[in-house]
Order: C-alpha cells, then sequence, then structure tokens
C-alpha cells in the first residue's frame, strides 16, 4: 500500500488573520477539485490532515471524492513560527532558508527543523498505525514539515534544496510497509500515482 503527502495549495493570505486560519484560495481550491477523479484519489481509504483551515479544507475535497473520512492530526501542524508573526513573502523566505540551514536551532523562537521533523515523522507514524492498511492513505499539510517528512523517509540531511518547488498543491509517495520513498514532490495536476 502506498501513503500520500499532499501539500495544500494556494491560500488566501491575511496578515491580520493568523495563519492557522487561512483557508483555500479560489484557485487552491479549484486545483484539488480538478484532481478529484483521479485513480490515485478515489483509491483513498483514509485521508489524515493537520488541524489548520488549509488543510482540513484540502483534506475534504479529496476525502469526499473517495467516499472515506478525515481523520485530523494537530502534531501535523506546519513548523511553529508563532514567534515571529506573520512575515512579508520576501522576509519569510529569508526566514525559511535558515530554519532549513540550520535545523538544531530556532530562529527568533520559531520551532527548530529538527524538532518539527521528529513531530511530523512521529505524527505520521501513529497515523498509519490507526490506519486499516488495506487502501492507500493521504496525509494533507503543509510544505515545510512535508519536506522535513520526506528528508526524514528517504534518510537524507534537512536541506531546503528538497523543498517542494513552485509552493503548494504538490504530493509525494512512500511505501507504508517499508516507508521508502516513491518519487520527489509532482504538481497535484501531473501526479498519477502510478509506480
Amino acid at each position: 500500500m502506498i501513503g500520500y503527502y499532499l501539500t495544500h495549495p494556494q491560500v488566501v493570505i491575511d496578515p491580520q488573520v493568523p495563519v492557522p486560519d487561512w483557508g483555500l484560495s479560489d484557485v487552491g481550491r479549484a486545483r484539488l477539485t480538478a484532481i478529484a477523479g483521479r485513480d490515485w484519489v478515489r483509491s483513498l481509504g483514509h485521508v489524515f490532515a493537520s488541524t489548520e483551515k488549509k488543510a482540513i479544507e484540502g483534506a475534504k475535497i479529496i476525502a469526499t471524492a473517495a467516499s472515506c473520512r478525515v481523520e485530523t492530526v494537530e502534531e501535523m501542524g506546519e513548523n511553529d513560527r508563532s514567534a515571529t508573526g506573520f512575515l512579508p513573502p520576501p522576509e519569510f523566505e529569508k526566514a525559511a532558508d535558515w530554519f532549513f540551514a540550520n535545523p538544531s536551532q530556532s530562529f527568533h523562537g520559531w520551532e527548530t527543523a529538527d524538532a518539527a521533523q521528529a513531530r511530523i515523522a512521529s505524527a505520521v507514524e501513529a497515523a498509519i498505525a490507526r490506519s486499516s492498511r488495506d487502501r492507500p492513505v493521504a496525509f494533507v499539510g503543509h510544505g515545510g514539515v512535508g519536506t522535513l517528512l520526506k528528508c526524514h523517509l528517504g534518510g537524507l540531511p534537512i536541506s531546503r534544496i528538497r523543498d517542494q518547488p513552485g509552493g503548494g498543491g504538490n504530493v509525494f509517495a512512500f511505501g507504508l510497509s517499508d516507508r521508502r520513498l516513491l518519487c520527489d514532490w509532482t504538481p497535484v495536476e501531473i501526479f498519477e500515482g502510478k509506480f
């Protein structure tokens, strides 16, 4: 069986709203709705999502297509950046570069990359243990922790060069039995889920 890690696509960015409360934009919602008929989506037996609004919204779209339920997992949340609050995109990109380049250190109070990696890996392991394992499983979450999970599964050092391309709306797959990476980040529009 296969596990899929899917990052939420485009969101409505509002500096006045806490980041966990940002929802999908019309473009982000349309991107996921467009893949709802794909075989790999319809084959899902369980969908797990972080408790952030954008992840839950994305998870509900694919879970509806698969006729399965969504289970939220707080520990699947994005790395905790609440210490700095909202950062404009250029500042955020510099901060993210630093975060990945210094995994054992905190960027101005952020959760460290090492701590976030341990948290997401543990959350995914616990979720897999709760799933039936007779059908594929999807995890809908965020790019930062998704990259950390991918590095963990691949036995790779933490690095931003392994981050998803072009923002959100990407997926990678791994074997549920051996936790082996089956592919790298792929935009949802072209991901077929065949290995």
